[in-house]
C-alpha cells in the first residue's frame, strides 16, 4: 500500500471512527442520562428530544420485519460500507473522503443499535404544530450530510467540465 492510498482511507477512516463514538454516545447519554425515565423533552414550539425505536430504515420504512428485518438491513449497511471502503482506497478529493467516512460511520452507528438493541435509537425530534418530521439520530444526520456532500461535489465537478 503507498503512502498515498494510506492517507486517504485514513481521513475517510478517522471521519467513521468520529461518527460511530458520537453517535454512540450521544445515544447513550440521551437514553440513560438525558430521558432516563421519561418518553420525551419539548424545547419550545419546533424541537423535542424523545425516546423513539426504529426497526426499519429511514423514515421508518419498512419497519415491520422484526428480528430478521433487523439482520437484512445490517447486512445490507454492511455491504454497502465495504463497497464505500472500496471506493474510499482510490478516492483523491479530501472532501469526498471525509464525507464516504460520515457515511459509513453513520451506516455502522445504526448497524451497532440494530445488533444491540433490534432497532435503531432515534431522539431528535423536529416538528410544525402536529406535523413531525420522522425522529432521527446522529447516525442519520451524518448520513446525509455525507450524501449531499457527494451530490454537491457532482453538480461542481459537472459545472466545471461544462465551463471548459
Amino acid at each position: 500500500m503507498t503512502k498515498g492510498i494510506e492517507v486517504k482511507v485514513l481521513i475517510g477512516l478517522i471521519c467513521l471512527v468520529a461518527v460511530i463514538a458520537a453517535d454512540q454516545l450521544s445515544k447513550y447519554w440521551v437514553l440513560n442520562v438525558f430521558l432516563a425515565d421519561q418518553a420525551g423533552v419539548r424545547f419550545g414550539e419546533y424541537f423535542n428530544v424523545v425516546r423513539a425505536w426504529n426497526t426499519g430504515v429511514s423514515f421508518s420504512m419498512l419497519n415491520n420485519y422484526g428480528k430478521g428485518g433487523a439482520i437484512a438491513l445490517s447486512v445490507l449497511a454492511i455491504g454497502i460500507v465495504a463497497m464505500l471502503l472500496y471506493w474510499l482506497k482510490s478516492e483523491k478529493n479530501k472532501l469526498i473522503q471525509a464525507a464516504l467516512g460520515l457515511i459509513m460511520g453513520g451506516a455502522l452507528g445504526n448497524v451497532i443499535d440494530r445488533v444491540f438493541y433490534g432497532a435503531v435509537f432515534d431522539f431528535l425530534d423536529f416538528h410544525i404544530a402536529d406535523s413531525h418530521w420522522p425522529a432521527f439520530n446522529v447516525a442519520d444526520s451524518c448520513i446525509c450530510i455525507g450524501a449531499t456532500i457527494i451530490v454537491l461535489q457532482a453538480v461542481v465537478a459537472q459545472f466545471k467540465n461544462k465551463e471548459k
